[in-house]
């Protein structure tokens, strides 16, 4: 089996405050003088969507100079290159943060800074996804836009809606549609702790491009079948569905099922820290959950790059890449037919 960390990939959905090193959250809770959050790995120890909410609340309330943000950023490009990520879109939630500090511009800049400067450290390219909260303001989320508008230039690529699906989208409609107008790219979490009402409202009146997750859409087989005519890829998240009770297991994922029935599938961690994962480690996990070859995995990391918003020079290489590395020596076959010890 070949290495997961070498197949070059797209991750496309992950939280920036939700990739903190442990021991770089320890050290910006000092600088700040507040209590570490406690910070759960693996899964199940939340009760509910609400209360993981809360603790991320704890964690983002942590991050209060620009030198933090940057930090992150810089640190979220290490960690990705390390773990085979060539391109990577990470959500943001820039217009909580200036309202909370008083400086609107300032938490988006800082985290643009960090990732120019890990990008270049570490070749790896970063854009970034700006979220805004179904229960907040739409005076907020039109914050968000502004944001998303102005930095448009600077890194920043989609905009779009996220945290409890229960919210409807219906007051955001008139944001969104001039997000649309504007050329903003919206992505929308919907599908995951909601059923296939919440995809549709996302696809419908959210103009969705991608779906946050989207696992709920095989609710309804005629929504599945809109969602693959219209070529709308799927941001889904397993172990993150596993850790916050949306799956009952990795082995129950409907992940095979996604992809069995003629989805733009893509594959992504969602919040790293709470699900204890890494993006080539959930390679690897679906590969041994469900049986698949590395020709599965390639064809995910294909779906991922053809769903980003990368530049199309930067996507018709990735491909490449991956290709080469579906081409490679399997080292295991090498390994048997040498008779050397595997």
């Amino acid at each position: 089996m070949r290495d997961p960390v070498r197949l070059p990939k797209a991750h496309l959905h992950v939280h920036l405050e939700s990739t903190i090193r442990p021991g770089t959250l320890r050290e910006i809770c000092a600088g700040a003088g507040v209590e570490v959050p406690d910070r759960p790995v693996g899964g199940g120890a939340f009760a509910g969507f609400r209360a993981f909410a809360d603790h991320n609340a704890l964690v983002r309330a942590c991050l209060r100079r620009p030198e933090d943000f940057t930090r992150i950023a810089r640190e979220f490009c290490a960690d990705e290159a390390a773990n085979g990520t060539a391109y990577a879109e990470v959500t943001f939630t820039a217009a909580s943060h200036g309202e909370r500090l008083g400086q609107p511009e300032m938490p988006l800049e800082a985290v643009l800074r960090g990732l120019a400067e890990g990008g270049e450290a570490y070749g790896v390219r970063c854009r970034v996804i700006l979220d805004h909260s179904r229960r907040r303001s739409v005076e907020r989320a039109r914050r968000t836009l502004d944001l998303a508008v102005r930095y448009r230039d600077h890194g920043v690529v989609a905009m779009g809606m996220a945290g409890e699906e229960t919210y409807p989208l219906a007051p955001f409609a008139g944001v969104l549609r001039e997000a649309a107008e504007a050329g903003v790219h919206l992505v929308h979490h919907a599908g995951e702790a909601a059923g296939a009402a919440s995809v549709r409202e996302a696809v419908g009146l959210g103009r969705a491009e991608r779906l946050g997750h989207g696992i709920r859409v095989l609710d309804d087989p005629d929504l599945v079948a809109e969602v693959r005519e219209r070529g709308i890829a799927l941001e889904v998240c397993p172990s993150s569905n596993v850790a916050l009770g949306f799956a009952p297991s990795l082995p129950e994922h409907p992940l095979p099922r996604l992809r069995a029935a003629g989805l733009a599938v893509t594959l992504n961690t969602d919040v790293p820290d709470v699900a204890g994962t890494t993006l080539a480690r959930e390679y690897a996990r679906v590969r041994a959950a469900f049986g698949w070859d590395d020709a599965d995995l390639a064809e995910l990391a294909r779906a991922s790059v053809a769903a980003s918003f990368a530049p199309d020079d930067l996507k018709a290489d990735l491909l490449r890449r991956v290709d080469t590395w579906l081409a490679a020596p399997d080292p295991d076959a090498e390994a048997a037919g040498s008779g050397a010890p595997r």
